[in-house]
């Protein structure tokens, strides 16, 4: 005769039935793409502002905007996100909806208009907006704080020229964006190398818990995965 099974220990049954498995994928830093995206997409920009490019060119640096930043930059944030990156994933994420809200009003406004007040509102919000994302990487990657500082000065300045039309606003603003760009591209090359060769090799500037996340063993990485957002149960 066949005997059935004890009934397990209550503290096993609780054990058993609070066991949670986290499972981590890892992905490559969106970091890079992000940000040569916003050095072609701020230098295009400043060749019109800067008179490099006639302004008969506008509809097609806005084309540019729309077909080449704007998806860069959002798979930047989307990806970002999923490597539990917020500064990037909010940084990108703002930097993509700017570029294809600056095309899409460009597009549409009447043909030989070259300012938009509506686009200097939009500047300088996203210029103070920046600055969140500018301000969570300085406590650990401050090259990424001075790429997204970079940018909000820039949009501040374009924000003047969109606002007020004045040439001296849109040489500043288009020398800005030059800056910005070699900052970038800057940025763009020592991330896509760090990650390539798992070490520092042009200065990152990274401390505290970013220069951990380089050179941190696994338990100090995961030692607050529980407290991440998808993984509390609240965000």
């Amino acid at each position: 005769m066949t005997e059935p099974a004890p009934e397990p220990a209550p503290q096993q049954a609780r054990s058993a039935s609070s066991a949670v498995r986290i499972i981590l994928r890892p992905v490559a830093s969106s970091a890079p793409v992000g940000f040569m995206a916003l050095a072609v997409a701020t230098l295009m920009l400043s060749s019109l502002q800067l008179g490099w490019l006639p302004q008969s060119e506008r509809n097609p640096v806005a084309l540019v905007l729309i077909a080449f930043a704007f998806p860069l930059q959002l798979l930047g944030c989307v990806f970002g996100f999923l490597a539990r990156d917020t500064v990037v994933g909010t940084g990108m994420g703002i930097l993509s909806a700017t570029w294809l809200s600056t095309a899409v009003v460009t597009l549409t406004s009447p043909p030989g208009t070259t300012t938009t007040p509506t686009l200097g509102v939009l500047m300088l919000a996203v210029a103070v907006g920046l600055l969140v994302p500018a301000a969570g990487a300085a406590t650990g990657k401050p090259l990424a704080a001075v790429v997204l500082a970079a940018a909000s000065v820039r949009f501040g300045l374009t924000a003047g020229y969109e606002l007020t039309g004045a040439p001296q606003w849109a040489a500043v603003s288009g020398a800005a964006g030059v800056v910005l760009c070699a900052i970038a591209l800057y940025g763009s090359l020592a991330l896509l190398i760090e990650d390539v060769l798992k070490r520092p090799v042009l200065p990152v500037f990274r401390r505290g818990a970013g220069r951990a996340s380089m050179r941190g063993n696994l338990h100090e990485q995961l030692s607050t995965i529980e407290s991440e957002a998808g993984v509390r149960r609240q965000l």
